[in-house]
């Protein structure tokens, strides 16, 4: 309160001043005197305005640079309530100057950071332009920051898989690129959403990991390669001493059948290596075809007919005979792999069903099994390399271990997920959905095959989870 009184103190006193002239003198003079203060006041006030107007333009033209106290024009003095203005505008300048050289001094450690980073930083504003890179961006996308500041990224980054990864709008996952500009790179490229629309393109360099994983695929079909000759040759001369009239003793036939099964056992598992490393390769096309599924899942159910020599009751159900679009021999190799686990661990008497449906816009493909069960722990590993429920077990039925990585690695080429449901003594459920996009559909029709020569059972399949 005092403040707003010191402030209008001249007012007051010519006020009281110009009332005490007009008593003692007359009303001219004390009018007069009252102009000529009051004009002097304007001129006063419009003169600090010139002031304040001509400071904030040279204030406009100041550069800023943080490293060095800035060249402020001075603040202009006076007195009364301007006198009061320029003061607090001086004392603002001053807070505003060391606020700004505190950020320049942070932004510039990030950017040091950053800078720092063998990840690539891009900054992109809402309609996708670069604000900003760091050098790894700019080595591994062959920017230019000086240059491509506001250019799309597209018109920089061109892949087709990049531009399809931009405008899906779903950045859950990330994406392998191959960049040739100056040498063969393969980069992660991972879009990650902020702020108003705006996005971080984040690359990392996986070239190193890259060809290390080719090594091993290398090696694997290169060891699995020279395996096979031999065991093929060893496991043809066993076949043929096991065929013909073995005079010798009992104890020699018996290894001589041991040497058998384990040659056969290891080109099974050669053979999966093999079929492994060609799916695993990321040049391997997947040469697409309208496949018959009926027909396909006939031939495997004869297939399991024969694999359970009459132990099991086998039944096929096709619900749909809606077609497939992918590859015949992959998709055989994957689904006989889940049917012939099923016979593998169903005991004798149990029963077994295959079905081919459409849920949902989709395909859907299962097996059913009353079989021995898998515990919930492990069912999220079943996918894993040789990874085993029952290593004693699973030997004793023929398996390498391989077989639910193959059938993984075929349904991720054909876009499809597998869904396992089990229960210990209850039995097991596989479940293969394929996308809408890779079925060919015709009228729905209900066909039903059942192994007539199966064995009598009275058990019944579990309902479907």
């Amino acid at each position: 309160m005092f403040d707003l009184w010191q402030r209008f103190a001249a007012i007051i006193l010519l006020t009281v001043v110009t009332a005490v002239i007009w008593f003692v003198a007359d009303a001219v003079t004390a009018l007069t005197l009252f102009s000529v203060v009051l004009l002097g006041l304007t001129i006063h006030h419009i003169y600090c305005l010139a002031l304040l107007d001509q400071w904030f333009q040279r204030f406009n033209h100041t550069a800023f640079d943080p490293s060095t106290i800035p060249n402020v024009p001075k603040v202009p003095k006076s007195f009364g309530a301007w006198g009061d203005v320029f003061i607090r505008l001086a004392r603002f300048i001053r807070r505003y100057y060391r606020s700004r050289q505190s950020l320049s001094k942070a932004l510039e450690r990030l950017q040091r950071a950053t800078s720092a980073m063998p990840e690539g930083i891009v900054i992109l504003d809402e309609a996708d332009r670069i604000e900003w890179c760091n050098p790894s961006a700019e080595q591994h996308l062959g920017l230019d920051l000086k240059l491509d500041i506001g250019q799309h990224v597209t018109h920089l980054v061109r892949q087709m898989q990049f531009v399809a990864y931009l405008t899906s709008g779903d950045y859950s996952k990330p994406l392998i690129i191959k960049q040739s500009r100056y040498e063969e790179l393969v980069l992660l490229l991972q879009l990650v959403p902020y702020g108003d629309e705006e996005k971080l393109l984040i690359s990392r360099d996986i070239t190193r990991f890259e060809k290390i994983e080719i090594m091993r695929r290398d090696f694997i079909a290169n060891v699995s390669h020279e395996l096979r000759t031999p065991l093929t040759i060893i496991g043809g001369f066993l076949e043929t001493l096991l065929d013909e009239e073995i005079k010798d003793s009992e104890m020699e036939k018996r290894a001589l059948t041991l040497m058998y099964d384990q040659a056969k056992r290891m080109q099974r598992l050669v053979e999966d290596l093999l079929t492994l490393s060609k799916l695993e390769n990321a040049q391997n096309i997947l040469h697409e075809e309208e496949i018959n599924i009926a027909e396909l899942l006939q031939s495997l159910y004869q297939e399991a007919q024969s694999l359970s020599t009459g132990r099991h009751h086998i039944s096929l159900n096709l619900i749909s005979d809606a077609h497939l679009l992918g590859s015949v021999d992959e998709l055989r190799s994957a689904l006989s792999n889940l049917i012939s686990n099923a016979v593998r661990y169903t005991p004798d008497g149990g029963n077994i069903s295959l079905n081919w449906a459409e849920e949902q816009d989709q395909g859907l493909f299962y097996v059913q099994d009353s079989g021995i069960g898998i515990g919930p722990e492990h069912i999220p590993r079943l996918t894993e390399r040789f990874y085993r429920v029952d290593r004693s077990r699973s030997r004793e039925t023929g398996g390498t271990g391989l077989g639910l990585a193959i059938v993984k690695h075929v349904l991720s080429r054909h876009q499809a997920r597998m869904e396992i449901i089990s229960e210990i003594g209850k039995g097991s459920i596989f479940k293969v959905w394929f996308p809408a996009k890779r079925l060919a559909r015709n009228k729905a029709s209900s066909v039903t095959i059942h192994d007539t020569d199966a064995m009598p059972s009275n058990k019944t399949i579990p309902p479907l989870l």
